[in-house]
């Protein structure tokens, strides 16, 4: 891949690389064996499988195949084919050469899958064992650190180590600093110890100070790694083996693509570069959906809810990676509200079956890279909107969202409605429903609300509500709507960058909101001085045998 051409996040596994996996019972084996000559883009070998964007991609790929296509797996193993060698993180030689932008929607995307296993774990019962059989540097540990459980094995050589600061200038890019301490609780001192040693730890040091769960000698660790997948699994709510057969196959999406367009059936995406603007459109179903489970198996990956997850997820990485100068989205949803409500009730009355609650768990993600994508975001609800239930879900994680008013008809104008999975079923990454973050939790506006569920509210009442920002009537609508648009697009992106992400989690804080937060700020900071990328930075120099330059004043 050139550096011009375009991302495609669509993999499947007759085409992976540089990840195998193996099923067996209730349990699926992800084994890494990088392909030196397989980057994504040209220019460096991923040596020691250490990794690149291609990597993850195809990770992603392979987990999102495992929850759907493979109901009866209770747990995941993450290891490596590699002799001594588990992974050395992210590959240095590609930082060196790769953009800002680059390494900061890779390192956004990276963050994102290794959150999603944790998602799995929290809210789908698929549990994760990373089986360290080497040695596990940076962005490798870090995977581990995603994972439930970590076993080591300890053959006086395998470390687990966060290399980044002493080695490279930079800092860990994918949560490992804040995991180390909010998820494993090791110890402010210790980890001080860890993250500034090349060497790492290893052996029982590394389980005294909480960088690993076990370590198991060469010979034991398969005995080791098969009684930690047990105890795992008898703590997952996947139905197991008795789903067997029963998994959604993933076909390929049907996407037509222009210049300056791409479609899918329920997701339509048109830029216009002149404005910088893209505008992203969201269609209702367009026929009833099925309302027995039979009949949603037998849809399997058409089924509506699971194929616009899909599609919507698609054209959102699409947008973050390809599109750098479009810096404003516009949302609309449209459609039949009837039949986006009775979706809805589907899914909600069906939620306790793996499925139903996978495809919740697909569009919870969905969502959630919408509200940490460094773009502004509007939703406009006008002619035709349908922005019911889930579908509301758009506005209520746009910046602003305007609304047409017709006061003199608003029986003919565009109409809101909330369902019940507007309330807790979709959090952000703060683990808050986008209505509970717009009304800082009170209650008196959140009980208004909640006792709108199922009717439709015209603009002013949506208003007065607090659902919407403004409700402009018929005669102001293209003013207001093109002034607010060419608005945003005379502002800096980097303010706006930061604007919007801290007004954005503006409340509750997570260990997923503190790993984004510090991501980018150490970043946009510390990834762009010279001490990292400049001439003799430690980013540049890495592997040419040369002494890092360091500026050595504290700023």
């Amino acid at each position: 891949m050139s550096q011009n051409e375009q991302v495609n996040y669509e993999v499947d596994p007759n085409h992976y690389k540089h990840w195998s996996v193996k099923y067996e019972g209730e349990t699926a084996t992800l084994q890494l064996s990088i392909d030196e000559d397989g980057g994504i883009r040209p220019g460096y070998k991923l040596k020691l499988n250490s990794y690149d964007l291609g990597v993850d991609i195809e990770l992603n790929d392979a987990l999102q195949r495992i929850r759907f296509e493979h109901p009866e797996i209770k747990c995941v193993v993450v290891t490596s084919l590699r002799d001594r060698i588990f992974c050395s993180g992210a590959n240095i030689f590609m930082l060196g050469l790769s953009t800002h932008a680059w390494k900061v929607n890779f390192c956004k995307f990276t963050n994102e899958t290794r959150n999603s296993m944790e998602d799995s774990s929290r809210q789908g019962g698929l549990k994760f064992l990373a089986a360290v059989n080497g040695a596990c540097a940076g962005g490798g540990y870090e995977l581990a650190l995603a994972c439930d459980e970590i076993l080591l094995v300890d053959d006086r050589s395998s470390s687990v180590s966060l290399p980044e600061v002493p080695l490279l200038g930079v800092l860990p890019g994918t949560g490992g600093l804040t995991r180390v301490t909010d998820k494993r609780r090791v110890r402010h001192d210790l980890a001080d110890v860890f993250c500034t040693s090349v060497e790492g730890v290893r052996g029982q040091r590394a389980v005294e100070w909480r960088l690993v769960d076990e370590v198991a000698k060469p010979a034991q660790f398969a005995g080791a790694v098969a009684a930690r997948v047990k105890n795992l699994a008898s703590k997952s709510s996947r139905p197991g083996l008795a789903a067997l057969g029963q998994g959604v196959l993933f076909s390929p999406l049907n996407k037509k693509t222009t210049q300056d367009s791409f479609h899918y059936e329920y997701v339509q995406v048109d830029i216009d570069r002149s404005k910088r603007t893209a505008s992203l459109k969201v269609s209702a179903p367009k026929v009833a959906v099925p309302k027995d489970l039979d009949s949603i198996h037998a849809e399997g990956a058409n089924w509506y809810p699971l194929q616009m997850a899909r599609e919507l997820d698609d054209a959102i990485l699409g947008l973050r990676t390809n599109e750098l100068d479009i810096g404003t989205w516009i949302l609309s949803a449209k459609g039949d509200p009837s039949l986006a409500l009775e979706s809805d009730a589907v899914l909600k009355e069906h939620s306790s079956n793996w499925l139903v609650q996978e495809t919740l768990g697909y569009l919870r993600r969905t969502l959630a890279r919408i509200d940490v994508s460094s773009r502004s975001i509007f939703a406009l609800i006008d002619e035709d909107s349908c922005f019911v239930g889930t579908l509301a879900e758009l506005a209520f994680a746009a910046d602003r969202t305007y609304m047409l008013s017709l006061p003199d008809t608003p029986e003919s104008g565009p109409h809101l409605v909330l369902s019940e999975l507007n309330f807790g079923y979709y959090p952000m990454v703060n683990h808050q429903s986008r209505l509970q973050r717009r009304f800082y939790e009170e209650v008196e506006p959140l009980e208004k609300i909640r006792a709108v569920i199922g009717k439709p509210l015209d603009g002013e009442t949506a208003l007065a509500l607090g659902l919407v920002t403004a409700a402009p009537d018929d005669i102001d609508w293209s003013d207001e709507i093109r002034t607010a648009l060419e608005q945003r697009a005379a502002m800096s992106p980097d303010s706006l960058t930061g604007l919007e992400a801290n007004l954005r989690f503006s409340q509750k804080e997570s260990m997923e909101t503190r790993i984004f937060g510090r991501l980018s700020a150490w970043q946009n900071w510390i990834f762009n001085r010279p001490n990292a990328v400049g001439e003799k930075g430690a980013l540049k120099v890495y592997g040419k045998g040369e002494k890092a330059a360091f500026d050595l004043n504290r700023v």
